[in-house]
């Protein structure tokens, strides 16, 4: 699950923010079980896994990976973008990493009660193990066993990483080319959700 992907891209509203972090663990019609930010960023979550699972560079990493790995070679993509992207984070953002994880995780805690009973068990783990150690291959391989571990079905996740190694350079190169498309999609989205809620309060 590339959390830091999906937080990165969440722009600057905080509910946006918390509905895009919980985006994997809320499935099926959102109704009226969130506040409106919160859904929004729930749908933003969506839009973005849409937009990466059709994109041509996505395609091209996946296609990198091991025939072996199957279905879960999209999983493994998302992880390994994390990684990149918390390696060149100074690349992709003015704020440094480690103190944007700790207001983001300020921001989770504040949303907790919101948030999907499985995932509040989890913010420790995410912010306390995974997201910081991103920055190494270990890191993610541990990421992956956890993966591995949580499918009941037997799986090969757990080996994943030397996927990540052996395709480092052209997952990279994807990853650098991915990621300004991404942030052109997700920063239309966002204009168009603003001039939408200004038309809304105008009438």
């Amino acid at each position: 699950m590339n959390y830091l992907v999906h937080l990165h891209l969440s722009g600057s509203d905080p509910e946006t923010m918390i509905g895009n972090f919980m985006g994997d663990f809320v499935k099926g019609i959102l109704g009226d079980r969130y506040p409106e930010g919160i859904r929004d960023g729930l749908v933003l979550h969506r839009q973005i896994d849409t937009f990466a699972q059709n994109h041509p560079i996505f395609h091209r990493s996946r296609s990198r990976l091991s025939r072996q790995f199957g279905l879960y070679r999209g999983v493994m993509v998302d992880l390994f973008y994390d990684h990149f992207l918390a390696v060149e984070w100074d690349a992709w953002s003015i704020e440094p990493f480690e103190p944007w994880l700790v207001r983001m995780r300020m921001i989770v805690e504040e949303h907790r009660p919101l948030l999907p009973e499985r995932l509040q068990g989890l913010v420790p783990v995410i912010f306390g193990e995974l997201l910081s150690s991103y920055r190494e291959v270990n890191g993610i391989g541990h990421a992956l066993e956890r993966m591995s571990q949580r499918v009941r079905r037997p799986n090969p996740l757990a080996g994943g990483w030397e996927e990540l190694v052996r395709n480092y350079d052209g997952l990279r190169n994807d990853f650098r080319g991915f990621v300004p498309s991404a942030q052109d999609f997700v920063r239309e989205r966002l204009l168009v959700r603003q001039f939408t809620a200004t038309q809304a309060c105008a009438r």
